[in-house]
């Protein structure tokens, strides 16, 4: 045919001559240079019409070249295989005078339906476009075989599922004797190709023939879904109970115990033998020990994950030792904060340097300032004088970078690397912005989010170690441009500006250098709706020890009775609009505290007023305990534009906020925060806002710090403000490039 869309950057030329068809057949389509018979040409018209879909929007008249991806490459392929390759078989099988009519049209059939089902599963992003010269390929070398009466399952064999699911459908009217042979050949591709899949299709499909290798490799990728399955109490569940495989073992034994959920961390050691049930037995009433025992464990899986080997169910294990290291050690010592440390750290006494280790690192969002020196001060003396670049050796470094930031936010940095020998810190100093490039997505920067927010506390304390480090910033780029590692320029290039911005007489203008939004300050024109409100909601929380109801309370004294504020309140929720100058309406949930959990009930009825009333807050403000966090970052919406978590500014939570609403200015604490900080922050805001002016986070962070002295002042000191949250920044360059690319 004579395409008129670009192929690898040419023109197909006309072949020349005119068909030997009526002028109206083809309705105004180009007509193909060799004859056709007339019986024929609606099925040519047909695939012609597929084809053309493949390059044009849909609804669009436009003719020419429309893009299938950004790869310029992949589209050549594309193009060649999908018009060039096709209109080539389309030809011969026109020409082909051995074929009978009726296969002449099974053959334009199955090309028609090639192009329609390969162009809906693309638009669909089901399939890869970069396919479809495998796809041509394989229709051609089917037709070859059943040309010859043979099956094509040899070439469904062969082929990607995608490609081995259209050839069937090619082939299906007639069916080729190979398409029965061919469906049981695909539905192992599509569990092979969509794993998570696997056993909803055995609960449906119990008596397929090849359950057991499919339930084996199962419950080695995934235990904890043949785990769900083997809990029941189906046929499925009583079949993975008898399955010979060792690993589906273990795992049954573990779906008809009690306690399964406590063996699961050990799946692993318990399949190789290193653990017994019994083992777990022994310990899992037991908190001390049984955290200890999981201690254990995730070192044998370092260790072994240093060799290239990995242990089955490392989340599962990470995840109750998180659990764990929060309800039974930091919550305590968390809670007697006020108690003497004799009393105060009892519980953790009797842990080893590398228990308190992983107790720090996975409390991070949790654990007080003086908790976290009085962890940091015991790990020290447990130490025994070995210097302390020892214990990164003795966790084979895991989770090294956040313990180094934590060390760094809490002014302990400089005692952790006194204590080893100088050229053991600079070596550990320079593996920190080490290989931030490895394994790093969009989904999984935390490693260099943390060396960025260590940044911003190291450079306020250690101007010749932060010297140090916008140096290795240097280098590490460097590197990766000579490797032509594209990630790892990106990862350092966006490290090097922010540590040089931490200078502020360099005068680097992040949003420029990043290609983000301005990080000093937000226009009163992006917080303002259209109606010229700042809508705000404020997150309370009701505590059995009168946290929450505490600080509402306190929140409160910054609107009753003032002039310039105006307060209707109901059983459930608060409203507090401005009296004088601009629209700032405060939406406030009352802390409740009682059975089925009335605060949530309260801000679910707040939410629906503001469904109602067509009401976006752009200031969320979350007030009480770190452990509701999570339940405020639920309620968040992406016309966010000031977030104020008061507490808990882990990468976990920033990553969250940003993900709901990546312009978001997050101002977060190091510690819980605290009312006596909180609300001036507030009022300043509300200043600002109220004058119908930006809020400028630099200036007005200057004149907050001239506020608070003596323990007040270092409360303050751990808040961190949007300028300088360089995680928070790392994370929205990181996305920004991401995206642009």
């Amino acid at each position: 045919m004579n395409k008129l869309l670009p192929i690898a950057g040419l023109l197909i030329a006309s072949l020349g001559s005119i068909a030997q068809t009526s002028a109206s057949a083809y309705q105004g389509l180009p007509k193909p240079s060799y004859p056709v018979e007339r019986s024929r040409v609606i099925f040519h018209e047909n695939l012609d019409k597929e084809q053309k879909k493949l390059f044009q929007q849909p609804g669009s008249h436009y003719k020419g070249y429309i893009p299938v991806t950004k790869d310029e490459t992949i589209n050549s392929a594309v193009r060649f295989a999908m018009l060039d390759q096709l209109d080539a078989l389309q030809k011969s099988v026109e020409l082909d005078t051995l074929l009978k009519d009726n296969e002449k049209i099974k053959y334009l059939k199955g090309m028609e339906i090639l192009a329609r089902n390969f162009g809906s599963g693309a638009r669909a992003r089901q399939i890869q476009p970069a396919l479809a010269p495998e796809m041509v390929e394989n229709f051609g070398q089917a037709v070859a075989l059943d040309r010859k009466l043979k099956g094509i399952d040899p070439i469904v064999a062969k082929s990607h599922y995608w490609v081995g699911k259209i050839l069937i459908d090619c082939f299906t009217y007639p069916e080729n004797s190979g398409v029965k042979a061919s469906k049981d050949i695909l539905q192992i591709k599509y569990l092979q190709l969509y794993p998570e899949r696997t056993m909803p299709f055995l609960k449906t499909n119990f008596a397929y023939p090849k359950r057991d290798s499919l339930i084996a490799a199962e419950a080695k990728r995934d235990p904890r879904k043949v785990y769900d399955y083997a809990a029941s109490n189906d046929a499925l569940a009583r079949y993975i109970r008898i399955h010979p495989d060792p690993v589906v073992k273990v795992i049954a034994e573990m779906a008809s115990s009690r306690s399964g959920q406590l063996y699961f961390p050990f799946i692993d050691e318990i399949y190789r033998g290193k653990l017994t049930f019994e083992d777990v037995d022994k310990v899992k009433d037991n908190d001390l020990e049984y955290y200890r025992l999981m201690v254990k464990t995730r070192l044998s899986h370092t260790e072994r994950m240093l060799q290239k080997d990995t242990p089955m169910e490392r989340k599962a294990l990470i995840e109750r030792m998180d659990n764990k290291a929060r309800q039974y050690f930091i919550s305590q010592i968390n809670g007697l904060h006020n108690a003497q440390d004799p009393v105060r750290f009892k519980v953790v006494e009797p842990l080893s340097p590398q228990e308190l280790y992983f107790l720090c690192v996975l409390g991070e969002d949790e654990i007080y300032t003086s908790s976290y020196r009085g962890v940091f001060k015991r790990i020290v003396t447990k130490l025994k004088g070995t210097p302390t670049d020892s214990l990164f050796m003795s966790v084979n470094f895991d989770y090294f970078r956040k313990f180094i930031k934590m060390a760094a936010a809490y002014n302990e940095l400089d005692t952790l690397l006194k204590l080893m020998p100088d050229s053991n810190a600079t070596v550990l100093m320079k593996s920190f912005m080490f290989g931030l490039e490895k394994n790093t997505t969009i989904n999984s920067v935390e490693d260099a989010v943390d060396v960025a927010d260590a940044y911003s506390s190291i450079f306020e304390k250690n101007k010749v170690l932060a010297a140090n480090m916008l140096e290795e910033a240097r280098l590490n780029y460097e590197r990766n441009v000579q490797n032509g590692d594209l990630n790892g320029q990106k990862i350092y290039q966006i490290e090097k500006t922010l540590f040089e911005s931490a200078d502020t007489t360099s005068k680097v203008d992040l949003s420029k250098a990043l290609g983000i939004p301005p990080v000093y300050n937000v226009p009163f024109e992006r917080l303002a709706d259209s109606a010229g409100r700042v809508i705000q909601q404020v997150f309370f929380y009701g505590d059995d020890d009168k946290d929450g109801q505490n600080s509402y309370a306190n929140f409160m004294t910054l609107f009753k009775g003032k002039p310039d504020w105006a307060i209707t309140e109901n059983k459930d929720f608060v409203t507090i609009k401005s009296t004088k100058g601009k629209s700032v309406w405060i939406f406030a949930n009352k802390p409740l505290y009682g059975l089925d959990d009335p605060d949530a009930k309260a801000q679910a009825k707040l939410q629906e007023y503001l469904d109602q009333n067509q009401l976006y807050p752009t200031v969320y403000i979350h007030r009480g305990h770190s452990y509701h966090v999570k339940s405020s970052l639920n309620q968040i919406t992406p016309s966010a534009r000031i977030v104020v978590l008061g507490s808990c500014g882990g990468y976990n939570n920033l990553n969250d906020v940003l993900t709901i609403s990546p312009d978001a200015h997050i101002i977060s604490s190091k510690q819980i925060g605290t009312r006596a900080v909180n609300e001036p922050i507030l009022n300043s805001i509300n200043t600002s806002l109220r004058n119908g002016a930006a809020v400028e986070w630099m200036p007005m962070w200057a004149e907050l710090g001239k506020l608070f002295t003596g323990e007040a002042k270092e409360r303050f000191d751990d808040y961190i403000p949007p300028y300088k949250n360089l995680g928070a920044i790392f994370i929205k360059a990181y996305r920004g490039v991401e995206e642009e690319e």
